[in-house]
């Protein structure tokens, strides 16, 4: 008797610890199409059926779509964030198994592959509306599905896809508000900002176009085009801005937000009420805590500002290293007077675009003159020159409206955090960089009233607050590429990123810029803002409804974030 009461606790033990597993297309738990019409009754919007892009132009002798217009549209930020089936990198469409196999769907169709589904989930809700979110989470929580949550398809991590997923395409939520006296929600009525309140499927070319039509400015991001999503997982991992070093980071900025949660509902959370998921989003990861629906940020004044543009090719290694170490001397000074930009460092070139907020021309040729005149003798065909602008749109309207793009393209990085230690020894610095067979961006986006901020303040990586640069490394593979290939990559990237850790031992990384090899991401990403951020997920999504890699409660996940391990 004994034997079989000890047999059946042993099988009732392996049930009970056997992973629980999220209902994927293709599984016999996945709904029926009665279930599908159902939710259909609950939408404004016919349900959408994503397919990668490139599917257009299969099969190759006789296209389904039109092809020309994807082959004339594949690298272009804003086309791709109108696809629903998009992803910006190409990558994230595709599907690896663990065998090698790959299924995906290649813009070159005489690549000879067959057109498959990949990662892009068979089954989403075009939300229009709230009412439309909150039926599909409701419906994805009923039915226990890997749930994706996409805006643009702008995510360096994948968090937008997933084979076998249900999305939720935020991309039409577009109404934009502004407000010169804007209250919170719970605040007194003393308290009021001059406020841009957007949608979730905002992006910051029409924030910008907002902002400026109001005669204001708005902290943002930046990439050609303006396709990054303005309200979305940009701000739930911090949200840097050239101008963050004079105004902050966009969870800075972020007066109050709404955001549909794992039962739901929709909660508005402000700095007075809900204040702790307010806290959370700001920074504690996109698609964690809920389906954010809008974002109220604060605005600015418009102040005029001097870019600084330097690009030269190098003539040998001896000059790039001179550039470069100079350059590295110069950055904590200007950190500390709130410029921002961004460097572009390649074998042969530095490219560098500098902006001084505020800041008269003559004031910022007095500062950058000398650095100039260092790179003009060391490469004298080098470019160097400064551009006096009337305000942040000007500047953006010049440098970012049009011009190339990478959009569509295969690829991952790996970053981290630079605290002003770390240049300290500039020539070691470059020594660091210079080592790196990839191109790396130097992002000034630290530093300056970003570390002037209480560490505390929001659920950002407190990491932020020392930093006065974010480095990113980068590397990509071309389509068709087999998985041998494409392992060989991210091998040099993980070897890449032990040369970051070295460089910075401890320490932090962006979370929407980084790399999905990290070895202890709720250090790297959260540091010891990681206990309260996974209590405060718990309270508002007990059963892991949202799940991304990397993000709180990941780790009680399997690789694939499919199934539960405890």
């Amino acid at each position: 008797m004994k034997a079989i009461l000890w047999i059946t606790s042993l099988f009732v033990s392996v049930v009970l610890s056997k992973p629980r597993c999220r209902c994927l297309h293709g599984d016999p738990c996945w709904p029926t199409e009665e279930e599908f019409v159902q939710l259909q009754s609950k939408l404004s919007q016919p349900l959408i059926r994503p397919v990668p892009p490139e599917s257009a132009c299969y099969p190759e002798s006789n296209p389904s779509g039109n092809c020309t217009d994807v082959q004339a549209n594949a690298v272009d930020g804003r086309w791709r964030s109108d696809q629903a089936g998009s992803m910006q990198s190409a990558n994230f469409e595709t599907f690896v198994f663990p065998n090698g196999t790959i299924e995906a769907c290649y813009l070159n169709a005489t690549l000879g592959f067959p057109c498959q589904q990949g990662s892009v989930p068979p089954v989403g809700v075009d939300a229009r509306r709230v009412e439309d979110v909150q039926a599909a989470v409701k419906f994805a929580a009923d039915h226990d599905l890997r749930l994706v949550i996409k805006s643009t398809g702008h995510d360096l991590l994948g968090r937008s896809a997933a084979k076998g997923a249900f999305m939720i395409w935020t991309h039409h939520l577009k109404n934009i508000t502004a407000n010169s006296a804007f209250v919170p929600e719970g605040a007194p009525e003393s308290e009021t900002y001059n406020a841009l309140t957007l949608q979730s499927g905002v992006q910051w070319f029409e924030a910008y176009n907002a902002a400026q039509e109001n005669g204001r400015s708005i902290i943002g991001g930046l990439s050609v085009g303006g396709s990054v999503g303005a309200a979305g997982g940009w701000i739930q991992g911090g949200g840097h801005s050239t101008l963050s070093p004079q105004h902050g980071l966009g969870v800075d900025n972020t007066i109050q937000i709404t955001i549909v949660t794992a039962s739901g509902e929709q909660l508005t959370a402000n700095a007075h009420i809900n204040s702790d998921l307010f806290w959370a989003v700001r920074g504690g990861g996109g698609g964690t805590y809920g389906v954010l629906t809008s974002v109220t940020y604060r605005t600015h004044e418009i102040t005029p500002l001097t870019a600084a543009v330097v690009a030269a090719s190098f003539s040998s290694p001896a000059v790039k290293k001179d550039i470069l170490t100079e350059y590295l001397k110069l950055w904590p000074g200007l950190s500390d007077a709130g410029w921002g930009g961004n460097l572009a460092l390649s074998s042969t070139d530095f490219n560098l675009v500098l902006v001084a907020p505020n800041v008269s021309w003559a004031d910022t040729n007095a500062t950058i003159d000398p650095f100039f005149d260092f790179v003009r003798n060391a490469q004298p065909d080098a470019s160097a020159t400064t551009i006096l602008f009337d305000g942040f749109y000007s500047f953006y309207q010049s440098f970012f409206v049009s011009g190339e793009q990478f959009a569509g393209s295969s690829g991952e990085l790996a970053s981290r955090l630079l605290p002003r230690e770390t240049f300290d020894h500039p020539e070691h610095l470059a020594d660091v960089m210079m080592g790196f067979q990839e191109s790396i961006n130097l992002v000034h986006v630290g530093g300056g009233k970003v570390s002037e901020i209480d560490p505390d303040s929001a659920g950002l990586n407190p990491a932020w607050c020392k930093a006065i640069a974010h480095m990113i490394v980068a590397s990509g593979w071309l389509s068709g590429s087999t998985a041998d290939q494409i392992r060989a990559v991210q091998q040099k990237l993980r070897d890449d990123l032990a040369i970051l850790e070295s460089l910075v031992p401890g320490g932090g990384a962006y979370f929407n810029e980084a790399s999905l090899y990290e070895i202890n991401p709720q250090h790297t990403f959260f540091r010891d803002h990681y206990n309260r951020l996974e209590e405060i997920k718990g309270t508002y999504d007990p059963k892991d409804l949202f799940i991304v890699a990397e993000g709180v409660g990941s780790e009680r996940w399997d690789p694939t974030l499919n199934c539960k391990l405890y």
